[in-house]
Order: structure tokens, then C-alpha cells, then sequence
């Protein structure tokens, strides 16, 4: 098996949304905002190959959006999807399976792109997964959510055929399993990677960062903050236990670490790049 770092740009998102309740004085020191409140980070996905199958984990914001949504979010950085797979040696078509953790925009968005007013999927070979609570929960989105769950992202994949659901059990394949997690939104899906006598977990939204690992550090787009905390006491308990790789999708600067216990609970042990695994 062979991991690569997936980097897809960076992006603008309010300081104040993304630590909920956390104080700006606190939070402002680990990810310092500009003058509008914004605080940077990145949109890093994961892309697995093993055996006949290439998996790609998350796929960014996209690029069919008109001026005026990005203008909301200032992309930024050299770095874009196909690039990143490029650089890593394969194109589009190479994609087995197109893995989604949830359809929030900055998760699915490059997924789907616009082609002579056509919307079309990216990655023309692969199956793209998600499963029935979530692809439900964001096609009939409560208010609060509607704006992070656009369509154009969404009905296309089913539309082309592609799309498969993952099973409530959590069963993907031999070398990954499947964690459900209900605080940030219905069912988002944390990828487990069995890599290299070790184990990997591709955070999402669960732990957008490594300044997140502190149980009230959650995140204002959380719908069910309390439920975060609850699934972050626990998924971080075990990580500490079994020593789980923590991959990063919005760390602007920290692609992986580890953790352990400590007398103010589970904390960051070592930080590190994917590169480094080896």
C-alpha cells in the first residue's frame, strides 16, 4: 500500500466558526486571523493505492462555482486536484473509488465538474461512495446546513450512476473500516486505514486540526456540538490506546500526529508528515 497527500488549496473560514465557544484570545494564537476575522486552512485530502484499487479520500471545494461564492472563501495556494494527482502519478481515470466523508462543498465539490453548461463527474471510472443517512440528510438539508450542501455537488453523482452507499456496519474493505460520527453531521464517515502494521484515520470534521484536539475546542458548524465532544472524548481515548495516525484535512501547517494521555487529558505526542511514515 502507498499513501500520497492530496493538497487542493487553501481557504478562508471565520475564526469564530471554527472554535465555537472558544475565546479569540486563546484561539487567535493558534491559527492567527486577518483583519476580517478569517484564519486559514487547507483542504488536503488522501489518496490510497492498493492492490487494483485507487481510493481517494475527499476531493476540496471544485472549480465550477461562480465568482461571487468564492469570493466568500479565498482560495488561495498553487496547489488544485488535478495537480496533486498528477504530481503523484495518476490522472482522473486511474480513481477506483471516490470516497466521501460527507457533502459538505469543501469535501465534495471537486468531485463534480461543469463541462459545456453539463455537469459531469470527475473521476469517470470510480465508484463514489457515501451512504444513505448522510446522501438523505443533505439532499433535504435542515436550514442551518442547506448552504454548505449545494446540489450541483451532490445530484450528479447519483445522476451518472456512479454513486454506491457504504454499509451502516462500517465495512468497506479489507484495509479500511469505516467510523460513523453524528455531531459535525449526520453519518460522516472516518476512513481507518490499516497501513503498514499501523493505523491510520483520515479526521475530517471530527478534528479539523491539531488545535481541535482539546474536547471544547468544536466547531460552530457543528449541529450537534455536544454529541462532538462526546465522540471526540471517546475516538481520541482510543487513539491514544492504539496509537492511530491522525491525518488532517484543514491543518494548514500539520498533516499528521499522535497522541497520548496527559493530566489534562488526551493530547498531541507527535506531529509529523505523511511523507515521513515512509
Amino acid at each position: 500500500m502507498k499513501l500520497y497527500t492530496i493538497d487542493t488549496g487553501f481557504f478562508k473560514l471565520d475564526g469564530g466558526a471554527m472554535f465555537g465557544v472558544v475565546p479569540k484570545a486563546i484561539w487567535n494564537k493558534l491559527n492567527p486571523a486577518d483583519d476580517n476575522n478569517l484564519c486559514t486552512w487547507a483542504m488536503r485530502c488522501l489518496l490510497v493505492e492498493t492492490g487494483n484499487r485507487l481510493v481517494l479520500i475527499d476531493n476540496g471545494i471544485g472549480n465550477k462555482q461562480d465568482s461571487k461564492f468564492y469570493s466568500h472563501y479565498y482560495l488561495h495556494g498553487e496547489a488544485t486536484l488535478l495537480n496533486s494527482l498528477k504530481k503523484a502519478g495518476f490522472s482522473p481515470e486511474d480513481v477506483t473509488d471516490m470516497f466521501l466523508t460527507h457533502l459538505h462543498f469543501d469535501h465534495c465539490g471537486g468531485g463534480i465538474y461543469r463541462k459545456d453548461e453539463k455537469l459531469l463527474p470527475t473521476f469517470p471510472n470510480a465508484t463514489y461512495w457515501s451512504n444513505e443517512a448522510q446522501w438523505n440528510w443533505a439532499t433535504d438539508p435542515n436550514p442551518r446546513e442547506k448552504a454548505s450542501f449545494l446540489k450541483e455537488n451532490i445530484l450528479p453523482i447519483k445522476e451518472s450512476g456512479q454513486l454506491k452507499m457504504v454499509e451502516s456496519s462500517g465495512n468497506f474493505a479489507d484495509f479500511m473500516q469505516v467510523l460513523f460520527m453524528d455531531g459535525h453531521t449526520e453519518k460522516q464517515m472516518l476512513p481507518l486505514i490499516k497501513y503498514k502494521e499501523q493505523q491510520l484515520v483520515f479526521c475530517a470534521d471530527l478534528l479539523p486540526s491539531v488545535a481541535h484536539i482539546p474536547l471544547p475546542y468544536i466547531m460552530g458548524y457543528d449541529m450537534r456540538p455536544l454529541q462532538t465532544m462526546t465522540e471526540k472524548e471517546q475516538f481520541l481515548i482510543q487513539a491514544a490506546q492504539e496509537k492511530w495516525i491522525l491525518f488532517f484535512e484543514h491543518d494548514k501547517e500539520n498533516q499528521c500526529c499522535t497522541v497520548h494521555h496527559t493530566d489534562k487529558g488526551v493530547r498531541v505526542k507527535d506531529v509529523f508528515s505523511l511523507q515521513e511514515l515512509g
